[in-house]
């Protein structure tokens, strides 16, 4: 994949409407959902370069990224009019521009589309890197494929309209990045309150975290080697989000923090990563995060679900573990009773 352009906006309008006019669409569409539709659409839908846009609303949150809403976008692309030369601008967070993402790559084998991500978590997460796609089976991003959004464009005036548990969840994936980067960027992360967040200082560290993702897509845009770094804290993490899926769902970034508690702690034993900065991250999203309710009659699940992540190989369960910060191990292993032990460390480790 070509390197996919990333706008840090401070004037929608322009980079909206330039975005708009390289594309040379014949028809304009626009996907939201809900939640998106009310507070995120006033925003953008009285700009100029939204004239004649037909508008397409799926139901918000991930329990809506299904094949059912695929199929209600594809039908609403054909049903306006919709052709190989017209252009889908996604409005949302994560869910919204996966599943617009992947609606676009197969509409017509293929139409283009625009990132416009409005929450922390799609900011630094879901819309850069070509990963598209949906839930299915009970399992997190089952079926989707590899394509770059035209362009991303990053406009931080939109997490005005987010509350404090989104805010969170968004930061687990900027924390992430901390951690496979350098200890200044992790030692800043750490240090910052994202409860009651400077949106200027959010911004720039923002950009540092996009950089972080950029940086290693560009470098294995198809998940082949180094780009495995991302997915520290995932295996662990989705194992926990699809068991949610099945009770009551959590946030991605909730899971992903749960997650990274695992496999750090698998970090510390297996690849010895410092039981110091261990205690720091540990900390911090016990601290912001709290814990989610699971007991050790769930661990035959979760070891079933991480079964199905798709760093595995031949069955073996794959995980991205840290020596150090920025110090990335991919393509580690762990007995069933490591991770037996990680979930005991998670459960009831300080």
């Amino acid at each position: 994949m070509e390197k996919q352009q990333i706008i840090h906006s401070t004037n929608l309008a322009d980079s909206l409407g330039t975005a708009i006019a390289q594309c040379a669409c014949d028809r304009l569409f626009v996907l939201l959902d809900e939640t998106t539709a009310r507070l995120c659409w006033p925003l953008v839908g009285h700009l100029d370069c939204m004239r004649g846009a037909q508008t397409i609303v799926i139901g918000a949150t991930d329990s809506h990224k299904n094949i059912e809403s695929l199929g209600h976008v594809w039908t609403e692309l054909g049903r306006l009019g919709g052709t190989r030369h017209s252009l889908l601008v996604n409005i949302g967070g994560g869910m919204v521009t996966d599943l617009g993402g992947f609606a676009a790559s197969t509409f017509k084998r293929g139409i283009s589309y625009i990132n416009i991500p409005t929450t922390l978590l799609s900011m630094v997460d879901a819309s850069v890197g070509g990963k598209t796609g949906i839930n299915w089976n009970g399992l997190k991003n089952e079926v989707g494929v590899f394509n770059n959004a035209r362009c991303v464009i990053l406009d931080t005036a939109f997490l005005k309209t987010m509350d404090s548990a989104n805010l969170c969840s968004g930061y687990a994936e900027m924390l992430k990045h901390g951690l496979i980067s350098d200890s200044r960027m992790l030692g800043e992360l750490l240090g910052f309150d994202i409860l009651s967040p400077d949106l200027g200082q959010l911004g720039r560290m923002v950009a540092d975290s996009v950089a972080v993702k950029e940086r290693i897509v560009l470098e294995d845009p198809t998940e082949q080697d180094i780009r495995k770094a991302l997915n520290l804290g995932h295996t662990v993490g989705h194992a926990i989000e699809s068991l949610a899926l099945r009770r009551s769902p959590i946030l991605h970034g909730y899971a992903v923090a749960y997650g990274l508690v695992c496999e750090l702690y698998l970090s510390a034993k297996k690849t010895g990563f410092p039981t110091d900065t261990l205690r720091q991250a540990v900390n911090y999203i016990h601290t912001h995060y709290g814990r989610y309710d699971f007991t050790c009659d769930d661990y035959p699940a979760l070891l079933e679900l991480m079964t199905h992540d798709k760093k595995n190989t031949a069955g073996t369960i794959n995980f991205t573990l840290l020596g150090g910060v920025g110090d990335i191990r991919i393509n580690q292993t762990a007995s069933r009773e490591d991770i037996l032990e990680a979930l005991d460390f998670y459960r009831e480790g300080e």
